[in-house]
Order: C-alpha cells, then structure tokens, then sequence
C-alpha cells in the first residue's frame, strides 16, 4: 500500500539536540510515499535552521514558522490542518520512527478499513481490532489501552477532522480525551510495534506531574460527560466516583510530598471540586 499518502506531523519547540535525528529517521523510513510536516512553535534556539536545511533538499518537507506561540496540542492541530494525506501520524521532534513500521501500520489499516489505530501493550502478536464496546470496557474495567501518547496513533485525516482534533484545554492529558472520544466512536485497530522510539529527557510534558494532578482528573470527569460511552449508566456513575476518589488521593499524596498548599489549594480551583465532591470521594456516597 505504498501509493497511500500518509502525513507525518512533526511539531516542534526548542529541539535543536534532537530535531536533525528525528528527521533523518522519517527520511530513512522504507515506506516512502509521505510528506512531512514540521511545525515551529517559535523556538528560540537553531531548530528552524536544522528544519530549513532539511526542507530545502526534500520536497517532502514542508516548513510552517509560527507568528506565537500557540502550545503542544494547539501545534499539533495546526500541523494537521495543513496535511494532505490519507492517515495522520506523530513524530515527535525529539523521537525517531523506527524504519520498517510505517509500512505495515498502512498496511494493516488499509486492509481492515480502520479510521484509527493505536499501538498498546495487549499482549497479542498480530494486530487486533476491537470495536468500541469492546474497547472502552477493557481501557476502563481491565487494562488501560489507551493511554499512549500521540506517536503511538495513526488516524484517518477525515475522521480526525470530524472529531475536531485534539483538545486544547487538558495540558499533558489532552491525548487522553482524544484517543478516548476516537475509540469511543470505531473500532479501533491495536498493533502489537511501535512506530515510534519514544526519546525520555527533562524537557518534556510526561515530567509535569502537578499539570497532571489536576488535567487528569478535568479530562476524565468530562469525557465521562461529554462522549458517548458504550457503558451503562450505573458504571459511569461508578467510574466518575472513582475518579474524584483518586483525584483526592493523588491530592493528599502530592500535598504530603510538597507541602505546597498554595498549589493545591490551586489544584482544587482548576478542577471546581466541590465539598459535595469531596464527600463522593471521601465515603462513595
């Protein structure tokens, strides 16, 4: 299926040690027929310079500077709105693509016709499709499928559009509601290898534990609300206590690590947790 143009969406701040690298893997891809879309987000070190020299030697390569800073996942609907492919998916500036997985990602999403896939650690050694019942009950009751970052998804430009994209408005956790509300809506494809080489350092969102603390709990106690779920109702209202139980734990655990009131009291506010909430989780009323 190498006719099937795929867009690979890079966005970018500030990765001048890693962006050269994370290029040169998506060139060295033996699944060829793609273009590359780098999105600045006004970095203040050389990554436009590595980009521009890239740029100019592949016609794949299409640039986007932006004018302001718009923020991780604002980015990446940018650089998603300017793609032209089939399929969307992620290559993080500061990852490498793993050289022969693209190739059968596509392969395996063209011959089953799935909107979305995802890679997750199910066990299976084939890639498996799950419909969405059957999803959203194992991510919640057994075993959290979903909760990859996006370089662990390749996704049907058009659905992703009619799913409006990512949210902007949960942080770090803002891939969680995404593949969530994606699943919730068809089968989801699952593949048993990574396309991505997911790079660890500081500099990332995945080490903004506090950002976690309080957009976790935001993006579950909406997606509970606003997407719909193939569960009961009896085992959405079991799942939204359970949430505010954990919120209130993680609370209490990240006060008695800091000792920041301040920041939890901050915590609190961007989560609106009301007394009556605090009593939910306190004793599941």
């Amino acid at each position: 299926m190498d006719t099937v143009l795929v867009s690979i969406l890079m966005t970018a701040y500030n990765r001048d040690k890693y962006i050269g690298e994370a290029i040169q893997s998506v060139l060295a891809c033996r699944y060829q027929h793609f273009e590359l879309i780098v999105v600045d987000d006004c970095s203040a070190d050389g990554t436009v310079e590595i980009a521009k020299k890239f740029a100019a030697a592949d016609s794949r390569i299409k640039l986007f500077i932006n004018e302001k800073n718009l923020g991780d996942y604002a980015n990446r609907n940018r650089a998603a709105s300017y793609a032209c492919g089939k399929y969307l998916v992620n290559a993080d500036s500061d990852d490498t693509m793993f050289e022969t997985v693209l190739s059968k990602w596509v392969d395996e999403m063209e011959k089953h016709g799935a909107a979305f896939g995802m890679f997750s650690k199910m066990g299976n050694t084939v890639p498996l499709m799950l419909n969405a019942a059957e999803t959203i009950r194992t991510h919640f009751f057994k075993k959290p499928l979903l909760m990859f970052g996006p370089g662990a998804t390749i996704v049907e430009r058009e659905f992703f559009f009619s799913m409006n994209g990512f949210p902007e408005k949960y942080g770090p956790a803002n891939d969680m509601y995404h593949h969530i509300k994606l699943a919730s809506s068809t089968p989801t494809l699952f593949f048993p290898f990574p396309l991505i080489n997911y790079r660890l350092h500081d500099a990332q969102e995945i080490n903004d534990s506090y950002g976690y603390l309080y957009n976790n709990y935001n993006y579950y106690r909406d997606v509970l609300k606003e997407v719909p779920l193939p569960l009961s109702g009896k085992e959405i209202k079991y799942l939204s206590k359970k949430n505010k139980r954990r919120f209130l734990t993680n609370l209490f655990k990240y006060l008695l690590k800091t000792s920041n009131f301040k920041k939890s009291a901050m915590a609190l506010r961007n989560t609106h947790f009301s007394f009556k909430d605090f009593l939910i989780a306190l004793f599941q009323l």
